[in-house]
Order: C-alpha cells, then structure tokens, then sequence
C-alpha cells in the first residue's frame, strides 16, 4: 500500500501558511500591478532615477517590491527568510544578485561576495545549495573571443586566466565546505566557455557526489543533445554530472543578436517545443540518475507533475539527494510548500543585495512574469484564493 501523500498544487492554505494577511494582500496587489508590465518598468526606472539622485524612496522599493522578490541587503539579513522557509520545510539558495561592473574592483567583490554565500552554507542545512553568475567574475568579452575562435594577446591570456582562477577558488571553497554549487546559464556566444570551465571544476570535484552543478536551458534548440553529450563525458570520465534544469532567460537578447548578426537563432520556435525538450530533460536524467543529480528548476506544474512521478516510479525515496526542485523566492509557492509538504527537496533561490544595486534583478522579473504566458495571472489569482479562504475562515473573539 502507497502512504506517500499525494501532490497537489492547489492547496493555497499550505502553499501560503507563512504570510501574513498583510503580506498576502501586499503581494496580490504587486502581482496585479504586473499586469501592466510596462508601468512596472517605468516605475523601477524611475525609482531607480529616484536613488541615484537621493530621493528617500528606498523604504518605499523595500516594503513593495524588494521584500516581495529578496531575502534582505546582506547574507545577515536573509537569516529570517531562511529560518521561515526551513519551518516549513523549504531550503534557501542564497543567490547574490547585484550585476557587476566591468572592474577588477566589482569582480574581486563578487567573489568575496559568493565566498561569504559559502561560509554562511557551511554545514547549515537550510541553506543546501550556492549559487553563482560566472559573468560577474570577469571580462565575459574575453570569453566571446575565445568561443570564436580568435587569437588572444598575451594580456588577454593573463587576464582569462585570473577569471578562471576566480572561478575555481569558488569551486574549490565549495566543495571544501561541502557546500553544492551552481552555475548560473550566460548567453549562447560564450556559453561553450562556461561549461568547459565547470565541466572540468566536476571533473576535479564531482569524483564521489555532484558538488559543482552546471544550468541547462532547454529553450535552446540544441540543449537536449548537449546534456546527453555532457553525461556521455561524465560516464567517460568517472564523474558524476550536476544538472540544473531551467527554461530559459535571454530569450529576446538571443534573438535580437541573431537577427542582428545574421545567424540562425539557436532558440526554439515555440513554447510547446521547449515545453517538450524540458520534460524530455528531466525523464533523461531520472533515468540516468546512476550518474546524475538533479535540480528541475521550473514553476511549471506538469513539468513538477511529470518529475515527482518519475520519482516515485524509479523507487527514489522523495528526499534522496540526487533531486531537487527550485523556484524563486516571492514566486511559485503554490509549487514550493505543497511539494515540500509531500516529502520532496524543495529550495527557493534566496536573492539578496543593496536595494539600488539588486533593481535589475527586480526588473528581469518583471520581465520574466511577462514572457511567461499568464505566471502574473496564476500567481494572483492563488494569492486571491488564499485571502477569501481565509475571511471565510471563523472568528473567535479574543481573550482579554
């Protein structure tokens, strides 16, 4: 007889149990609002305008918007964030957000940054991944030049070593701590780079678990072939392959560039293939698990749906270590709670930063919810069912 609990998306009760009735009702609003996208961005335009020239708008981004989508300004702040999760059973991702600058100086902080992520995951198992853009570490220019092939100066080399350098002490602090790593997904023209660089960090530290993981963005045409050929060097190498499995995040900025440059875009045609290539992805990896660990990292329900029986169908216990999920904080909770609720790893990438300086990870949100057909819709409408549940709910006057 089965006694694993059922998965259900629908219970709001459990996917909102740790808001408040004001913060359910905050982030209706704010998810009503983006149904107007281009006014939320006109808006994070013009608060950050407001920032830069002194205006006192911040508290005004951090209690609407900001606490919505981030866990605080510092790894200290994000603590209350991880401690509420973890009650209900939902891990954190302490995911540092703010995009860097083109500076030795911004680069050097970024990894000072993820190192702080990593001592603060260090043996804290609410916290049981890090994460980490290979583009705020260095001169992704570089990257570009060696992906097509042209010569690189010798300063060129010495610079591309020093990033490398960088991303590896990453690597190396990670697996020391024993703390799991991903890499975030960069553009196609110096994708080829990135994934040289953590293949061979999983060569060096994937020997007996995945502690490095690499991201996979199943919107790309060619991504489904490039995991099976992933996995084939791993099977070759003795290694094993640490998959993140996501959408996708530069859909316009890849085919603009296409258009542009006059190549073949290399992103699907439609949603529906994508859709298709994901859910191929992640029946691949489960049936490769002797080799691969696993983060389906979607807010799409069937895709969850399809990856919770494949799970089961293999025998996997729900909490193996070998499979995750993730979504975003301030997002997908409906997805988050009710998994975590019927035994399944669930964490939520954790961003955090100054509130001027993480506006762009605000507006790539907006952004986001906008090119996902009706995510504003569903979000809003589970915020929606949970606060008339609960006026429905009987009230019992208070003892004096």
């Amino acid at each position: 007889m089965n006694s694993k609990p059922n998965v259900y998306f629908d219970n709001t009760k459990l996917a909102f149990a740790y808001k408040t009735d004001e913060e359910l009702k905050k982030s209706r609003r704010l998810f009503w609002w983006m149904h107007f996208p281009l006014l939320l961005e006109l808006g994070i335009f013009l608060t950050n305008l407001a920032l830069k020239v002194g205006l006192p708008v911040k508290g005004l981004v951090r209690n609407y918007v900001f606490h919505q989508f981030c866990g605080g300004e510092t790894v200290s702040d994000c603590q209350g964030a991880v401690e509420l999760l973890s009650k209900f059973g939902v891990g954190a991702i302490l995911d540092y957000s703010v995009e860097g600058k083109s500076t030795e100086e911004s680069y050097q902080h970024t990894e000072d940054a993820i190192m702080e992520t990593i001592g603060a995951s260090r043996g804290d198992t609410r916290i049981p991944f890090t994460v980490f853009k290979v583009s705020g570490l260095g001169d992704t220019n570089l990257l570009e030049k060696k992906q097509s092939g042209a010569a690189l100066v010798p300063s060129e080399e010495s610079s591309l070593e020093a990033f490398k350098s960088r991303v590896f002490r990453l690597f190396e602090a990670a697996f020391e701590a024993k703390v799991r790593i991903m890499v975030d997904a960069e553009e196609s023209w110096f994708q080829d780079q990135v994934d040289d660089w953590v293949e061979e960090g999983m060569e060096k530290y994937n020997q007996e678990s995945a502690w490095v993981y690499n991201t996979y963005q199943m919107y790309r045409k060619d991504m489904k072939d490039r995991l099976k050929a992933a996995h084939m060097r791993a099977v070759a190498g003795g290694y094993y392959l640490g998959v993140k499995l996501v959408r996708g995040a530069y859909l316009d900025k890849e085919r603009k560039r296409a258009r542009k440059n006059g190549y073949r875009s290399p992103i699907q045609p439609n949603k529906r293939a994508t859709d298709d290539d994901f859910d191929k992805a992640v029946k691949f990896c489960i049936n490769n698990k002797q080799r691969i660990y696993l983060i389906c990292g979607t807010h799409n329900e069937l895709s969850t749906l399809i990856m919770t029986e494949l799970i089961d169908l293999h025998g996997l216990k729900r909490d193996d270590e070998r499979v995750y999920f993730a979504q975003l904080y301030g997002m997908g909770d409906n997805i988050s709670f009710n998994l975590a609720n019927a035994g399944f790893n669930v964490a939520k990438y954790l961003p955090y930063g100054p509130v001027a300086e993480v506006l762009p990870y605000l507006s790539r949100r907006v952004d986001e919810n906008r090119a996902i057909a009706g995510q504003s819709s569903r979000e809003y409408e589970y915020l929606n069912e949970e606060i008339k549940r609960r006026k429905k709910l009987p009230k019992f006057p208070k003892i004096a």
